[in-house]
């Protein structure tokens, strides 16, 4: 079974997430054994940031870093799982709120693609950048 990274680069929909990942230099760590659970915003979720964003985070590795890792929990945890619980913390540190009482959203996003298994974990696509704060 592929792992994280390689079913991402493997979908038309991950373009800017993978670049993203490579240009913090996350590969490594979201190809390694695990498990992760991984909020990943598709394209169209990083065409929805106001224009240049992703530009000035890709010259500020720090700032995109603790962004990305902000997608990403411990752990394999399914919609089901995710489902019992108000929120996780991520391996940024920071929390993030789970809502499955109508449909299953991550903090502003809704994720419209639950339970994408993965050989290091799980994937839920969501359809907006998730922002700390």
């Amino acid at each position: 079974m592929p792992d994280i990274v390689d079913i991402a680069v493997s979908a038309d929909s991950f373009q800017t997430l993978v670049a993203a990942v490579q240009a913090a230099g996350l590969v490594d760590t979201l190809k390694s054994p695990g498990p992760f659970t991984v909020f990943a915003p598709n394209d169209a979720a990083f065409a929805k940031l106001p224009p240049g964003t992703i530009q000035t985070l890709l010259q500020n590795i720090p700032q995109l870093t603790r962004i990305l890792t902000y997608h990403v929990v411990s752990g394999k945890l399914t919609q089901a799982d995710l489902a019992k619980v108000d929120s996780v913390t991520s391996v940024e540190g920071s929390s993030i709120r789970i809502d499955c009482s109508d449909g299953f959203e991550v903090k502003n996003a809704t994720v419209v693609a639950p339970d994408i298994e993965a050989d290091n974990g799980i994937i839920h696509v969501i359809d907006t950048v998730i922002l700390m704060g």
